[in-house]
Order: C-alpha cells, then structure tokens, then sequence
C-alpha cells in the first residue's frame, strides 16, 4: 500500500478530517428533511451502526428551517447538502449546521458562493466543494452563472478517463477544473476549511480525476462513487473504485453511495476499510464459501453468525468454516472460530483447537468464545 497522502486537517463538528485522522465514514438520509422525526429516527439509526457524519438533502425553505431542530436531537455532526439555491445555506449556517456541501455546477455565481463561504467563515464551518459527473458547469461555463442551456452544456460529448486522445479534453478535466475554480475562489476569501469531492458513476473518471487533484490541493478528499447502484452492485462498484484510491494513499472519509438504507451504506463503508486495514470497528467475518465436504449448510451458518456480530462492538476477527480437518489451518489469522462437522463442531482460536461441542451447540459456544475476547 502507498503511503497515505498527507492532507490540511480539518474539523467536521469533533470529527477530525485529514492529517492524521481515521478515514471518517459518511451516509446521507434518504428522508423528507422537514419531516425531523423521521430523519432523526434514521439519523440514530446510523449512529448505532457507527456512522461519523450523516448528511441532509435541503431541497427547500421548510428543510433549511429544520436544520436546528434535527442537529439538537443527533449527536454525530450534520452537513446541509445544498444545490441551486444559496440562500438555503445561509440559513442552514444560522441553523448550527456542522458543515456545507456546495456544488459548483449548479451555484456559479461568484458573488452569491462568496455570500455562503463569509457566513461560513464567521463560524468556522467547513466547505465541501462537490463536484459531480451528472450536475457539471456547461464546457466553457465553470463560474460563469448564465448564458448557457442545460440541454447543450456538451459535457456528455467529453470522453471519459481512458477513451481521451493526447492534449484532447476530458470529463477529468472538466472535473478538476471546476474543483479549482472554487478552490480559487475560496482562497481568494482567505477561507481555507474545504473539502474536495469528485464523484462519478464511471469507476475509472473518477480515480483518474481524483488521483489528479491529489497532487494539486492540500485539502483533505472525499471519496464516493456517485449513484453506484443497489446495495449488492453498489457496494461492488463502490469497492472497487475506493479501493483503488485507499490503496493508493488518497481518500480522507467516504460515502458509500446505495440505493438502499443509509445504515447499509455505513456497513458498506467499514467493510472496505477493514479489507485495505485502514481501520477496524466491530467484528470482521471470515467465511469459507462451502463445498462438497461440507457436513452443514455453511450458507446458512454464516449467515447466522453475520447476524449475530452484529450486536458485537468488538475489532475481533470471526471464521465459520465448513469442515473441521482443513478449518482452523485455512482461518488461523481469525481471534476465534468455527469448523462445523457432522453432528459436532471445533471452536478454535487463532488456529488452535480449543473444544469440541456438539452441533446443537456450535452457535452459543462460539458467541460465548467470542464475548470472551
């Protein structure tokens, strides 16, 4: 793994980004934000799960309005997600917001972002600056605030990362010059608490335009892929598009984009940060996928065993295996584990047999290992 690329640090709320800190793990909720009971209730639902920082959508008025009620009842910080409309911002800021999401595709007028980053200024509240393949200024149009049509900004004409030829420009081009663009701006406002996110759909546009800004900026990055999909495909296409940058060194915190609850996002989130050993909370699964010799239905044990770990806010490592010759030797890196046999079980740790209990037994004998931890 490359060495982490070193960034500004920043401060989220308490939630240190950059630096030296964890790779923080972000959701956004996927309710209506002026209904504060229902956001709150999703909101204590992703703190549960381990989330840092939980994002809102304000669309409108009513959601800005709701800012200070759900932030008083939450104890992760909030950022206030806004598009199009700069006032939203400002009145998010007054509300106690933790932090802004501002896109410079659809806010480009100079004047009105420097209206938001002054308010921000006064109270110390950090800028993501989010950029975002579907919502990109028009070619020719980055910080410019009219004059162009949305169905003619060109910008699903510019090829992607790979397919450009030679000093031909890109979709990562165009991404990495409208982060500039703000970048500069906010610079010039001697306002330097900014974030950077440069997320695409296309797995590879959005490495190459990450890896780019990497060595441009400072500041810490937020990865994501944008709009990746279901739980089950998204969390794929997630995996392998942050994992290649986490491998690399890049990436400050991470939102795991699902169509799905944003508790799935947070658990999506920690699984790819336990597979590059960037930072472990709760237990780690390891599962053999069965065969022919397996005596139980390993399937079904699993995920059985998943279920359980749920529950368990341990950084322990958990195998289940199929066959109790070959299943300590293959899980030996696990704390403690399982190999299930016909009619009986091993509970073994780091490799080393411990017990043998009786089927009917396996599931309470390993949990009891577990919580013994």
């Amino acid at each position: 793994m490359t060495k982490r690329r070193v960034s500004k640090p920043i401060f989220v709320g308490g939630v240190k980004i950059g630096g030296n800190a964890e790779i923080a793990v972000q959701s956004m909720t996927k309710t209506n934000t002026a209904n504060v009971d229902a956001t709150v209730d999703q909101i204590r639902l992703v703190e549960e799960a381990g989330c840092d920082i939980i994002r809102c959508a304000v669309p409108d008025m009513e959601a800005a309005k709701a800012i200070p009620r759900i932030r008083a009842r939450i104890n992760i910080p909030l950022i206030a997600d806004i598009h199009f409309h700069h006032h939203l911002a400002l009145e998010s800021i007054k509300g106690g917001v933790d932090g802004l999401r501002l896109n410079p595709g659809n806010i480009r007028d100079p004047g009105k972002v420097k209206q938001v980053v002054m308010a921000a200024k006064e109270r110390d509240i950090p800028i993501r600056i989010g950029v975002n393949f579907g919502s990109l200024p028009p070619v020719g149009g980055i910080g410019k605030s009219g004059g162009f049509s949305r169905v003619m900004d060109m910008v699903n004409k510019l090829p992607k990362a790979g397919d450009a030829v030679e000093g031909e420009y890109s979709v990562v081009d165009h991404m990495v010059a409208t982060a500039l663009w703000e970048v500069g701006l906010l610079e010039s406002l001697d306002f330097d608490l900014i974030k950077i996110s440069l997320k695409a759909f296309d797995v590879p546009t959005t490495v190459e335009a990450y890896r780019r800004l990497s060595r441009l900026v400072p500041y810490p990055l937020h990865l994501g892929i944008t709009e990746a999909g279901t739980v089950k495909s998204g969390s794929i296409r997630s995996a392998v598009g942050l994992g290649f940058l986490l491998y690399e060194g890049i990436g400050d915190t991470i939102r795991v984009s699902l169509s799905g609850q944003p508790r799935e996002e947070v658990v999506a989130g920690y699984e790819i940060l336990k597979s590059v050993n960037l930072r472990q909370k709760g237990t780690t699964l390891i599962a053999c996928p069965s065969c022919g010799r397996a005596d139980v239905d390993v399937i079904k044990l699993s995920n059985t065993v998943d279920e359980l770990l749920q529950k368990i806010d341990k950084n322990v490592k958990v195998a289940v295996m199929g066959c109790e010759v070959n299943g300590p030797g293959e899980a030996k890196d696990a704390d403690v584990g399982i190999a299930a046999g016909a009619g009986r079980a091993v509970i073994f740790r780091k490799g080393q047999k411990v017990r043998v209990v009786p089927e009917s037994e396996m599931l309470s004998a390993l949990m009891a290992e577990v919580e013994s931890l």
